[in-house]
């Protein structure tokens, strides 16, 4: 799988993120990193990053951890985000990156696919400045399902 052109892919596919400048570092198997950048107009009333603005780019970023876990099976499958929560741990200034890992294990969701159709499952993020110092983690909740039947092998 071509991890890097899957990163670029996805850029294009949420143009709110697209938008705000959002860019998706890496996407692995499971995990990707993106980047929320220091924009005047991204900024609250008190000169830090929007609350707005932080969810999205966590947001983003557990899309990109859902695409890397699924790669392979993305033509049968269409996920939607369910619910997210979100804490704020400390003033967000400058750029802001977003680590994400899937926290169920891949094999799971598939086995849960294959069973009834559809799954749940969740993916961490960490929310980072560029000295390190974390200023935010969020859970976001996924539903999948499948679209079309899954290939089976002879």
């Amino acid at each position: 799988m071509d991890y890097v052109a899957l990163a670029a892919g996805y850029e294009r596919m949420i143009p709110f993120a697209h938008h705000i400048g959002i860019a998706i570092r890496e996407i692995a198997p499971g995990t990707a990193v993106a980047v929320l950048p220091d924009a005047d107009e991204l900024k609250n009333h008190v000169g830090s990053q929007h609350a707005g603005a932080l969810f999205t780019v966590a947001e983003a970023a557990s899309g990109g951890a859902f695409l890397g876990a699924f790669a392979e099976h993305l033509a049968t499958l269409t996920p939607l985000a369910e619910r997210a929560e979100i804490a704020y741990l400390k003033i967000a200034r400058g750029p802001i990156i977003a680590s994400a890992a899937l926290r169920t294990p891949v094999d799971e969701v598939l086995a849960a696919l294959d069973t009834d159709g559809k799954a749940r499952f969740e993916v961490g993020v960490e929310l980072h400045d560029e000295a390190g110092v974390e200023v935010g983690r969020v859970t976001v909740h996924w539903y999948v399902r499948r679209t079309a039947p899954a290939e089976t092998s002879a």
